[in-house]
C-alpha cells in the first residue's frame, strides 16, 4: 500500500528491509541530493527543514506568504498564583490560510502540562512519526527557581521550538490534537475525552505486546540504531563537559568580583599608584562583564540545543522500537500461516495490515529521520557558529581591556584568559 510520505521510486518502495547506504553511512547524508517524499528534487539551499526556512524568511519576508500556511508562535509568559498551586502559562498565537481552521487566527494561553498532552496525543494518534521532544519538565541542570526570569524564558523558547517543530511537519501539523491545541479556549474537556479520538493505527500499535520477537533489524535500521547510540553517547558527554566548564566559570567569576575590589582599597591607600591601581580593578570588573555574558550565552543557548537532541534521539529510539514490534508481529503471523500447510494458501487480511503498518513504518521513519538530519545540521552549525562568534567576542574584550593596562607595568595581577 504505497505509504504518502513514501517516494515514489521503485528502490524505496520494493522490499521494505532492502538496506540503504545513506542510513548506513548517515554523514553521507549531508552529500547528496534531498528529495521530497514524492521523489521530487530539492535543492540544499531550500527550506527543506524549520532552521534553514528560518533562516530564508529572515532573508525575504515576502516568502512567508508563499511557502506556509501556518504560523505558530510562544511568548507572553505569565505566572499564575492560586490556592493549590503556582504555574506559569504562555500566549500561544495561530495565524493560519488553511481551511480547516475557522479563523485566520488565534491566541490561547497553555501550560505546561498542556503542551505534554499534546505531545502524547501526537505520540498515540502518530505512531510511526518521531515527535519533537519537550523541555524536562522540572529541572534544567543548574537552575535552582523554576518560576525565575531566565528558567522561565529558557522554556518559552523550548516550548516555542517544539510547536514551530510540529508546525514545519507535512503530517503531524494536519493533526486533530494539534489542531484543538491550537484553537480550543477550554482544554480540559478534550482531555477528559481520553482514548476516544485515537486513531485505529494508534490503537493498533499501542497494544502490541512483548509478546512477539523480532529476529533481526534490518540493516538500514540497525545502522539508524547504531548510530543514535552513539550520537547519544557522545552528546551526552558534551552536555556534561560543558555544564562543567560554565560552573567552572561561575566559580571563577565569584573570586574575580571579590579580587577586583581589592586594587581600588589599595589605590586609596597609596595615593602614586592609585591611579594604575584603580586601572587594574576596573580591567577585572570588564573581565567579569565579559566572562558573565558569556557564561550566560552557554547556559541559555547552547546546553538547551544539547538537552533537545539528546531527548530527541530517545524519541527516535522509541519510535524505532516500535517499529520492531510491528515487524515481529508481521513475522510471527507469516509463520503461522506458513505452518497450515495448505494447498493455495491464502495471505489474511490480517496478515496484509500488519504488512502496511510495516510499510507505514518504514517510510515514516525514514522520512523523518532525513528530516531530523536536516534540521540537526542546520541547527549545529548554527550553534556552534553562535559559539565561536561569542568566544571570538569575549577575549576580544578582555585583550582590548587587559591592552590598556599594557603601558603601565607597575603591577601584576594573574588573570586567567
Amino acid at each position: 500500500m504505497p505509504h504518502p510520505l513514501a517516494t515514489s521510486s521503485s528502490e524505496e518502495m520494493g522490499p521494505a528491509l532492502t538496506p540503504s547506504p545513506d542510513l548506513l553511512l548517515p554523514r553521507s547524508i549531508a552529500d547528496k541530493d534531498l528529495s521530497l517524499p514524492n521523489g521530487t528534487p530539492v535543492d540544499t539551499s531550500s527550506p527543506a527543514s524549520s532552521s534553514s526556512l528560518l533562516n530564508r524568511l529572515q532573508l525575504d519576508d515576502d516568502l512567508d506568504v508563499e511557502t506556509r500556511d501556518l504560523f505558530v508562535t510562544v511568548d507572553d509568559p505569565k505566572k499564575h498564583v492560586c490556592t493549590m498551586e503556582t504555574y506559569i502559562t504562555y500566549r500561544v498565537t495561530t495565524k493560519t490560510t488553511r481551511a480547516e481552521f475557522d479563523l485566520p487566527e488565534y491566541s490561547v494561553r497553555r501550560r505546561y502540562q498542556d503542551f505534554d498532552w499534546l505531545r502524547n496525543k501526537l505520540e498515540e494518534s502518530q505512531p510511526t512519526h518521531l515527535i519533537p521532544p519537550l523541555p524536562e519538565k522540572f529541572v534544567v541542570k543548574g537552575v535552582v527557581d523554576r518560576f525565575s526570569e531566565e528558567f522561565v524564558e529558557t522554556r518559552r523558547k523550548a516550548l516555542d521550538k517544539f510547536l514551530k517543530r510540529i508546525t514545519d511537519h507535512p503530517v503531524l501539523s494536519f493533526n486533530e490534537h494539534f489542531n484543538v491545541f491550537l484553537t480550543a479556549k477550554d482544554l480540559n474537556a478534550y482531555k477528559k475525552q481520553g482514548m476516544a479520538l485515537l486513531s485505529k493505527m494508534g490503537e493498533s500499535v499501542k497494544y502490541v505486546t512483548g509478546g512477539y520477537k523480532l529476529r533481526s533489524r534490518p540493516l538500514e535500521f540497525a545502522a539508524i540504531g547504531d548510530y543514535l547510540d552513539t550520537f547519544s553517547l557522545k552528546l551526552g558527554t558534551i552536555d556534561r563537559i560543558a555544564q562543567r566548564i560554565i560552573k567552572e566559570q561561575l566559580e571563577y567569576l565569584v573570586e574575580l568580583r571579590e579580587y577586583g575590589p581589592v586594587y581600588s582599597t589599595w589605590g586609596g591607600l597609596e595615593v602614586e599608584l592609585s591611579e594604575p591601581l584603580e586601572g587594574v580593578s576596573a580591567c577585572i570588573g570588564n573581565c567579569c562583564t565579559a566572562l558573565e555574558e558569556l557564561s550566560e550565552d552557554m547556559t541559555e543557548d547552547f546546553l538547551p540545543v544539547l538537552r533537545e537532541y539528546i531527548l530527541y534521539a530517545e524519541s527516535m529510539k522509541n519510535v524505532l522500537k516500535k517499529r520492531d514490534q510491528v515487524q515481529a508481529e508481521y513475522e510471527a503471523k507469516l509463520e503461522a500461516v506458513a505452518l497450515k500447510r495448505e494447498d493455495r494458501p491464502k495471505v489474511p487480511a490480517d496478515v496484509e495490515k500488519c504488512q502496511d503498518r510495516v510499510e507505514c513504518f518504514n517510510a515514516d521513519l525514514k522520512a523523518d529521520m532525513e528530516r531530523w538530519q536536516n534540521n540537526k545540521r542546520q541547527d549545529f552549525r548554527q550553534l556552534l557558529m553562535g559559539m565561536a562568534d561569542k568566544n571570538i567576542q569575549y577575549y576580544e574584550k578582555v585583550r582590548v581591556t587587559v591592552g590598556a593596562l599594557a603601558g603601565m607595568r607597575v603591577v601584576y595581577f594573574p588573570l586567567k584568559l
